[in-house]
């Protein structure tokens, strides 16, 4: 029988509704970072670096881009005959079929997979957190409380404890209390989703709760344990992390990498961040062309201006352009002329001559503004947007559109021009 010490679940089927248009059509933890990455890349690349070769990668939504990104995991060498990455999407069983309905339900559907190898222990992961973290430290710290479950935490701003599910330890670490997203929190530890399980404690929880409707770590199986009498601790992680759920926090989180020192470094030698690399040509810097404080991809060909933005592979930015506080990803070409401010603006999109992006009042989105807001204007993946016209704050466009589309020529801050079908 095989055995291993600790295997990795890794959660990745969300939708991540809260990036609007960039998830439209893939799971978020598919979405493109920091030019050259995706999301899901800093949780692999984080295993392999923490000596885990054995990884279940758990997808629901959209997951063709996600499936092909993972393939067998060669950028990350999980490319093994024993263990290395193994995609779970929900699949058919006697009688029916089950989608996932909660983090814990996804790996409970999973047990068969998880008792191939007979673990020791079962690291559980989130697939849309931006951070690096040894995992194997954490082992060793839940070996040496001898610990059933151990969760990873991290001080947060205690009027920002209400948004997390949140820990009450005493002074050896021992977790005497949790509260899910509390009212009043009376701790500042929030639960990062990180939780090492031994394989027994894990086992027999997911099956006593198998019945529970959209069964969940934080909500059902961490407070069962609890009243069990299971032995929790938090352990304490001081570096960066960063849930990247929103479009303001994921544009944050992108630009940071550009600071002078930035506090995330992909640059580190001995903790290498692994993705997919296409075989794509070199980038093109053009004589007349003006770069600040960016990071530009492969493939990249710049005759423009670009100022404190992150440029994915194989983007086009033709002369007279200016990109600014942007993100712009793979394939898309910005017309000559066009300006582009604090915007996002995803794969494949052209934008026309003379256009400008992200100008005018900070209004709210009209019909989506708990999405559509922190004064970014966001263009959807595959949109074509013609020359000249003006397009507002905190507004979005996604498909094919004309300059019949823009009344006068403009978009209004805050507004939606949807021609692809995909704003909720």
């Amino acid at each position: 029988m095989i055995k291993k010490e600790m295997i990795a679940m890794l959660l990745a089927g969300g939708q991540g509704s809260r990036l609007g248009v960039l998830t439209a059509r893939v799971a978020k933890p598919a979405v493109a970072f920091g030019g050259k990455y995706r999301i899901i890349d800093f949780p692999l690349s984080n295993c392999i670096n923490s000596g885990i070769d054995t990884v279940g990668v758990l997808t629901q939504y959209q997951p063709l881009r996600l499936n092909t990104h993972i393939g067998i995991g060669i950028p990350w060498d999980l490319d093994r005959n024993v263990g290395g990455v193994t995609i779970l999407p929900p699949y058919e069983k006697t009688g029916k079929t089950e989608w996932y309905t909660g983090t814990a339900n996804a790996i409970y559907q999973n047990l068969a997979f998880m008792e191939t190898y007979n673990p020791e222990y079962v690291l559980i992961l989130s697939g849309d957190h931006i951070y690096k973290m040894d995992y194997e430290v954490m082992l060793e710290y839940h070996k040496a409380h001898n610990a059933d479950i151990s969760i990873a935490v991290m001080p947060v701003p205690m009027e920002e404890a209400s948004r997390f599910g949140v820990v009450v330890t005493d002074e050896n670490g021992d977790i005497c209390e949790f509260q899910e997203k509390p009212e009043h929190p009376k701790s500042n530890l929030a639960s990062m989703g990180i939780y090492i399980f031994t394989w027994k404690a894990l086992r027999e929880a997911l099956i006593t709760l198998s019945e529970q409707p959209n069964c969940d770590f934080g909500k059902h199986v961490i407070p069962y344990c609890f009243e069990k009498g299971e032995k929790l601790v938090a352990y304490e992680f001081n570096g960066y992390w960063k849930d990247v759920g929103t479009l303001g926090s994921y544009w944050e989180a992108n630009m940071g990498l550009i600071d002078i020192i930035p506090e995330f470094n992909l640059y580190e030698e001995f903790w290498k961040i692994y993705t997919k690399n296409d075989i794509i040509p070199p980038q093109y810097i053009s004589s007349e062309a003006s770069i600040y404080r960016s990071l530009i991809s492969d493939g990249t060909e710049v005759f423009g201006e670009v100022t404190n933005s992150i440029i994915s592979a194989g983007v086009v930015i033709e002369p007279g352009a200016i990109v600014r506080n942007s993100i712009v990803m793979q394939g898309t070409v910005i017309r000559s002329g066009a300006r582009i401010e604090r915007s996002i603006v995803a794969e494949n999109c052209v934008i026309g001559e003379r256009t400008v992006i992200g100008e005018g009042e900070n209004i709210p989105n009209r019909i989506n503004p708990k999405v559509y807001s922190y004064g970014l204007s966001v263009i959807g993946e595959n949109t074509v947007i013609p020359p000249d016209v003006r397009i507002g704050v905190n507004a979005v466009v996604t498909g094919v559109t004309d300059s019949g589309d823009y009344p006068g020529g403009q978009l209004a801050s805050g507004e939606i021009l949807d021609k692809a079908g995909v704003v909720t």
